[in-house]
């Protein structure tokens, strides 16, 4: 699987398909199209079948047009790809007027759905944000839930990005085990069913205390190797609480 990454194509088209200021064709028949018609096509094969489904023929096959026709109002794939995430992020919901912990609960719970809606995008390494109006929108919102509890302006943007970072890490997670059983074609509980003779025949528990006792009580509790809903919410708590403390300490 390619990894993509934002802001690979030319920054003046990305704003200007992002912001939906770039001009018309003048001369010809009636545009068949939209830009916009082009990027919604563009998010529907991506959610369906990957990234690396994702090209100007396909789209220009989905929507019944030569790829010339596409290229008309998007340049190619990177500055696309630019377009898609802006759009993506519009689906998030800016949290209400809670205290900061359930703001930023609730931005880390957006962030987690939104992973497992469109996985392709954790296929995107967001080196160059996107800056359209979605993404600016994003940020904008992620600063407010922490505005004036007595972090610095620095800080503020440190705990946005470790809230979405851990949200995105936490996402890849439980969509990679979930794409595990998908292509296996067996679930976590028959995977551990043909494990658990081998280990039982060939690992002593004695050389590893521990790790059998934990490891059992995970595997009784979760029938999995790993839960990732229940590690993000464990993670997400454990994060709130340290913030929280440096907040208390000012």
């Amino acid at each position: 699987m390619t990894t993509e990454y934002s802001g690979g194509g030319d920054p003046r088209r990305s704003l200007e398909l992002l912001w939906g200021v770039r001009e018309r064709p003048k001369r010809g028949p009636k545009p068949r199209l939209t830009a916009e018609q082009i990027v919604r096509t563009a998010i529907e094969v991506a959610d369906a079948d990957g990234l690396d489904a994702l090209s100007i023929r396909r789209i220009a096959d989905e929507l019944g047009v030569s790829p010339m026709s596409i290229y008309t109002y998007v340049p190619g794939k990177a500055e696309l790809i630019d377009v898609m995430l802006d759009r993506a992020f519009g689906e998030l919901t800016p949290p209400g007027q809670d205290t900061w912990r359930a703001r930023l609960e609730h931005i880390a719970h957006e962030n987690w759905a939104l992973f497992h809606r469109h996985p392709w995008l954790l296929r995107i390494t967001v080196v160059r944000p996107p800056m359209g109006p979605n993404t600016i929108g994003k940020y904008e919102y992620e600063l407010r839930a922490v505005d004036g509890i007595g972090l610095t302006d620095l800080e503020m943007d440190s705990v946005a990005a470790l809230i979405t970072g851990f949200a995105e890490s936490a996402a890849r997670v439980s969509v990679s085990a979930a794409e595990a059983e998908r292509r296996s074609g067996i679930s976590d509980a028959q995977w551990w069913e043909a494990t658990a003779p081998f280990l039982d025949t060939f690992v002593d528990e004695a050389d590893y205390p521990v790790g059998t006792r934990v490891g059992t009580a995970a595997g009784q509790e979760y029938n999995s190797a790993v839960a990732p809903r229940r590690a993000f919410e464990f993670g997400l708590a454990r994060i709130l609480d340290g913030i929280e403390v440096l907040i208390d300490s000012r």
